[in-house]
């Protein structure tokens, strides 16, 4: 079950940059479950990761790899990932074991073994079945290619409990040359990222320096990617990667460096937009207003309020007109010297809420016709001050109980 008909894209190719999948029976025979990322040397590459205490071992592997690099300013070659195994409540063996892959993906390469990140998704607590990765690498290797299908079957490949693939791509015009911005992401469940999604890998052939592309993906991670939410639950697995291979058009200039946040902002909205679209269960996409507050911390502390909550999104999943349930989420949320009587809140065109109670030209009617609709805004203002922030989630159905309920058996 998803919201919307949506398509993946073509992927213009990236010279230098080679993606290769395999089947190697991790997540079940007969689909694709391990991806090989080929990175040309003289690339950039930034990554985001999990803030869960409980990061995986391919997260404490891939974060000490890309530092080796970055310290002698060079770019990991190869990112190996795998889905249906997260390698994560896995301890010591788990280490072991991502370091394996990495030395193994190494040796039939050519490159050292911290030029290697590994990425894992799906099941946590059970230890990888290497022989069965280790088998898959060959494999991965000899489909490496740079079209358009193998950036659509990477995005088979890291796929979980998703529906679909999801991917997104720009070309932007850079004085006389062009720049592209390809990404691929997945995630449907355990999504409040707190960083980036479950798996996001967005390459670009534009020359980007190193701090410039770590600061380039934090400000665009931040207004993306840490602003869905399914369920409230930060991933043991997250990471988003940022690679620029250097092999097209400078960006430099501050006119250049604005045309480029803009393209990858797209991009890695579109990206953390289609997660939700393809949350575990969901019928419904919301997108969750807020303005007026005093600090943009503030208007996410609301917005985040809200799209928690369990009534506000089980009322979304029965189209049931229930604006108590989002007035008392709101109410909730921590603000001090909250004023309930400078609050607005509309359901797209439909007035809910002013002057602490129900508009007075509110029906039922019309707060039914909206929350009929598979996309649904809901908008809030506080009152309060000049800033905002917009966060996007799902409803809450029975499906996504029984997808996680099941989600082991």
């Amino acid at each position: 079950m998803a919201v919307g008909d949506e398509t993946f894209p073509v992927m213009p190719a990236i010279d230098g940059l080679r993606l290769g999948t395999a089947m190697a029976g991790i997540k079940k025979p007969g689909r694709r479950d391990l991806v090989v990322i080929e990175i040309p040397p003289g690339a950039r590459v930034a990554g985001s990761f999990t803030r869960n205490a409980f990061c995986a071992a391919p997260v404490t592997v891939a974060k000490a790899h890309l530092a080796a690099c970055v310290g002698r300013q060079e770019a990991p070659r190869f990112l190996v990932i795998n889905t249906g195994n997260a390698n994560a409540g896995t301890g010591e063996v788990g280490l072991r074991d991502a370091y394996a892959a990495c030395a193994e993906l190494a040796r039939l390469t050519g490159v050292p073994q911290d030029s290697v990140l590994p990425f894992s998704t799906g099941v946590i607590g059970e230890p990888l079945p290497m022989e069965r990765l280790l088998g898959g690498l060959p494999p991965a290797l000899n489909a490496l290619d740079g079209g358009a299908e193998a950036w659509h079957q990477a995005g088979e490949g890291i796929l979980t409990t998703d529906t679909r693939p999801k991917g997104a791509s720009v070309t932007l015009e850079m004085g006389e040359r062009t720049v592209t911005i390809n990404g691929i992401s997945k995630g449907s469940g355990m999504i409040k990222p707190n960083m980036a999604t479950m798996l996001a890998f967005v390459v670009t052939d534009a020359a980007i320096e190193q701090p410039l592309l770590e600061t380039l993906l934090r400000e665009t991670v931040d207004r993306s990617f840490n602003c869905i939410t399914v369920d409230g639950d930060t991933s043991t697995n997250d990471a988003c990667m940022l690679v620029s291979t250097g092999r097209g058009a400078e960006v430099v200039s501050d006119e250049q460096v604005a045309v480029f946040r803009n393209g990858l902002q797209r991009v890695m909205t579109e990206l953390a937009q289609a997660v939700i679209r393809d949350a575990e269960g969901a019928t419904k996409f919301v997108t969750l207003q807020v303005s007026e507050a005093a600090s943009r911390e503030e208007a996410l502390e609301v917005a985040f309020t809200v799209a928690h909550s369990p009534l506000v999104k089980t009322a979304l999943y029965a189209s049931d007109a229930n604006w108590g349930r989002i007035l008392a989420a709101v109410g909730r949320a921590p603000l001090a010297d909250f004023d309930v009587e400078r609050v607005v809140i509309d359901l797209d065109d439909v007035r809910l809420v002013e002057h602490g109670g129900r508009a007075p030209g509110y029906t039922e009617a019309a707060g039914s016709a909206v929350m009929a609709r598979e996309e649904i805004t809901i908008r809030i203002a506080l009152g309060r001050g000049g800033e905002g922030a917009t966060v996007w989630t799902s409803d809450l159905s029975h499906d996504y109980v029984s997808i996680n309920a099941d989600y082991r058996s």
